[in-house]
């Protein structure tokens, strides 16, 4: 658990030190695991890459986000995480400052986001408290996953708010998504940016949820563990 908390230490401090170079306008975070995920290297690592300009799918987040505040008043993140605290059939997990939920447009099965429940629209503000939450609650979702679907590939990036830049991101709510590859993007999806899911988010859920009931983490070694997919 410690090393995972440096490891979330790491990003904040590469973040801000990044951002003092005043060219660069994103800081983007990652993790690919497995060949099908795009990983080069066997041994785990994550990675980050800093850009002079903010990802096209970075600003369609920020232009979403803002125009539903515009709308309502409230941001959207806020808003998805009441709801899916109180319908419960897309949560995963919760801890004391985060919130783990398939969301109900999964791209991929078993996607599922680890998003804070304070908002916060700079991963750089991330607390001590927080990393320790943010630490346990994605070691925990990677290990249920390894569990269901063996030496499973997947993509986890972290959406955080553009830095050097004048306009105001305070509506913006950052967020982790992990992303597992069990399907491959094909034409359909390069072609219109829709994407092909065979397992609903509910179900996803739920399998993850009763990974750790059913199937003791410490007994990890021990366990036949159904696949979902």
């Amino acid at each position: 658990m410690k090393q995972v908390e440096e490891v979330v230490w790491g990003w904040r401090d590469r973040s801000l030190d990044l951002r003092k170079d005043q060219r660069l306008k994103y800081i983007q975070i990652f993790k690919n695991t497995g060949p099908t995920a795009g990983a080069s290297l066997e041994h785990t690592h994550s990675q980050l890459i800093a850009t002079p300009q903010v990802p096209s799918e970075v600003d369609a987040e920020i232009t979403g986000m803002n125009e539903y505040h515009n709308r309502y008043g409230r941001c959207v993140l806020c808003d998805i995480i009441g709801q899916e605290l109180r319908e419960g059939v897309r949560l995963v997990a919760e801890n004391r400052h985060f919130v783990c939920f398939a969301p109900f447009a999964s791209r991929f099965p078993f996607e599922t986001w680890i998003v804070p429940t304070e908002h916060q629209s700079d991963f750089g503000q991330i607390r001590a408290q927080q990393v320790q939450d943010l630490a346990a609650m994605f070691r925990s979702i990677v290990r249920k996953m390894t569990l269901m679907i063996k030496n499973i590939p997947y993509n986890m990036v972290l959406h955080t708010s553009p830095v050097n830049v004048q306009n105001d991101y305070g509506n913006y709510h950052w967020h982790l998504e992990i992303l597992p590859r069990l399907t491959t993007i094909a034409g359909f999806e390069l072609g219109t940016g829709y994407y092909i899911n065979p397992t609903p988010p509910e179900i996803a859920a739920q399998a993850l949820r009763e990974i750790q009931e059913f199937y003791p983490l410490q007994k990890e070694s021990e366990l036949e563990v159904p696949r979902y997919v």
